[in-house]
């Protein structure tokens, strides 16, 4: 349920947004990750919205990156993002409310936009790897940090912080830190040389959405100039997307050869993102991957 202060103050919001008094609202429970609250609003006049919910004292800041990533890929005119309405904290509580996206049908046409838009992205790019801000991947936090190199920014900021946290939490024992001292050693020749992109940080299926027209929306961002392969290579975790975004995706902005080799190592992220958030059932792929690389 949505707390009462929180409701009176998204009545004032949006009356102040409409330009009407906005007297009742409903709200319906939606699916939205498994940090969040989220529902569907519907004002009295039929306007719908997508409201975040969460504790501030746990995850400080959270819905202001996530605002603050939304609106960095939207000015780049390259894909669209859901419209930002408001971020504010309230007591222990902060919210983000996005405009609704209605669904539509992802066509082979969806999937070749995507494609497109995606090269069209990161072909986005800046000196340094990193960000202007710090962020979170899921509720875990993301270091930013601006470095020269992607192997050392990949190495320091992305696979060590998580490594570490697995470390402690029992996760990972020696042996394994081990494997990933070793990787640290080799990684840099595996990467192909570029210019950093920007990257949306978190591309799995759940954070692409499509609307009523079949164009790509993209939701949830862990924005930062990074090396192209990283999103790619996030694409294929969970199945994968369809053949002719891939397709489309290389003829505006060529694979390198050893792309695959490229992802599985890019990979080792979210699965360590995933192991130090959901348990063990992740470590044997984290294994298989270390095995391949060292």
């Amino acid at each position: 349920m949505i707390p009462q202060q929180v409701k009176e103050l998204l009545k004032t919001r949006l009356s102040q947004r409409s330009g009407k008094t906005v007297s009742s609202f409903e709200c319906r429970s939606v699916g939205g990750g498994s940090i969040n609250s989220t529902y569907q609003v519907t004002t009295d006049a039929g306007k719908k919205f997508f409201l975040k919910l969460n504790d501030e004292t746990a995850f400080p800041r959270l819905f202001e990156k996530e605002r603050n990533g939304l609106g960095f890929i939207d000015r780049q005119n390259c894909i669209l993002t859901p419209p930002v309405v408001f971020y504010e904290t309230n007591g222990n509580y902060q919210l983000l409310l996005l405009e609704w996206i209605e669904g539509g049908i992802r066509n082979e046409s969806f999937w070749k936009k995507f494609g497109e838009q995606l090269a069209k992205l990161h072909s986005v790019t800046q000196e340094h790897f990193g960000f202007l801000e710090d962020n979170y991947m899921g509720s875990l936090p993301q270091i930013n940090t601006f470095t020269n190199d992607w192997s050392e920014f990949f190495n320091n900021y992305r696979l060590r912080p998580q490594m570490e946290l697995a470390l402690t939490k029992g996760l990972l024992d020696k042996s394994h830190i081990v494997a990933f001292e070793t990787l640290f050693k080799r990684s840099a020749s595996i990467f192909n040389p570029g210019k950093p992109s920007l990257l949306h940080g978190d591309l799995w299926s759940g954070n692409l959405m499509c609307n009523e027209q079949s164009s790509p929306v993209l939701i949830d961002p862990a924005v930062y100039f990074g090396h192209r392969s990283m999103d790619l290579a996030m694409t294929t975790l969970f199945g994968g997307f369809d053949k002719s975004f891939y397709d489309a995706y290389h003829y505006h902005l060529p694979l390198p050869v050893n792309y695959e080799e490229q992802w599985e190592l890019c990979n080792l992220y979210p699965l360590l993102i995933h192991l130090n958030l959901f348990g063990k059932s992740y470590l044997p792929a984290i294994l298989n991957t270390l095995r391949n690389f060292t």
